[in-house]
């Protein structure tokens, strides 16, 4: 079965484009019988590794912490940053 689609139209500038995607779907625009699943074997994490110092009693009540949540400690950690940092920037805009 031939599928047929729409010709995307050539845009003058980001905000007609984004104005046309906005009312448009995609898969108006695309061969549908031609998609094939992606592989991306060199993609590389977004991490980063790092090091911190951290006081031996602050580092055990961490491991305590997320023990009763049963989480590595280091994601507990990645929670709290990302909570802290939440809230800074909310404080921030408010200011």
């Amino acid at each position: 079965m031939k599928s047929t689609r729409k010709k995307i139209p050539l845009f003058k500038n980001e905000d007609q484009e984004r104005e046309f995607w906005s009312k448009n779907s995609p898969l108006d625009y695309m061969d549908v019988d031609s998609v094939r699943q992606g592989a991306f074997p060199n993609l590389k994490p977004t991490l980063k590794s790092i090091s911190i110092r951290l006081p031996e009693h602050m580092l055990e009540e961490l491991k305590i912490l997320a023990h009763k949540r049963d989480i590595p400690y280091q994601s507990l950690v990645k929670l709290f940053l990302g909570r802290e940092i939440l809230m800074e920037r909310r404080s921030l805009e408010s200011s």
